[in-house]
């Protein structure tokens, strides 16, 4: 294995912090802009739907791309890629009764609840996932785009 084979590999694990940390920025931006009072505007809308897409997007990367390698490269951890994907299905939930929200215009109030209920989730299942894969993911021989694999690694 030449250095940049090993700078790939371990790659991963470095992808995945970064979009997390992006994704974390994300949801501080959208609560920030709903708890300067604004209400469901269309600068509030666009913030939300970047942060819902953008979550969104990783999950359904991790799950098609991420998950299926790590699964056959390390059968003992289907227990955990189940919670994982349990929580994506959750979360998934959350974000579209987030959207719903937004789009019928609910007060700031019901808002600032679903993003609580999505950020509790989303910062529980990020940290899980960190504990449970990110060793893994140093070693992952995965030749793939990372912005197919977890998502586009620029703010939405």
């Amino acid at each position: 294995m030449t250095e940049g084979e090993t700078t790939r590999l371990v790659a991963w694990s470095t992808e995945l912090r970064r979009v997390h940390a992006r994704l974390r920025d994300a949801l501080t931006v959208t609560r920030e802009a709903l708890a300067s009072g604004t209400p469901a505007t269309r600068e509030l809308l666009l913030f939300c739907h970047g942060f819902c897409t953008a979550l969104t997007g990783h999950h359904e990367g991790e799950d098609r791309e991420i998950f299926p390698a790590v699964a056959a490269a390390h059968p003992e951890l289907a227990g955990t890629l189940r919670a994982l994907r349990q929580d994506h299905s959750m979360i998934g939930h959350l974000v579209g009764g987030l959207e719903a929200a937004v789009s019928a215009a609910e007060p700031p109030e019901a808002l600032a609840a679903h993003l609580e209920g999505i950020a509790a989730i989303m910062e529980s299942h990020f940290r899980y996932e960190e504990r449970s894969l990110l060793h893994v993911l140093e070693t992952l021989g995965l030749d793939a785009d990372p912005a197919d694999v977890l998502g586009p690694l620029t703010p939405p």
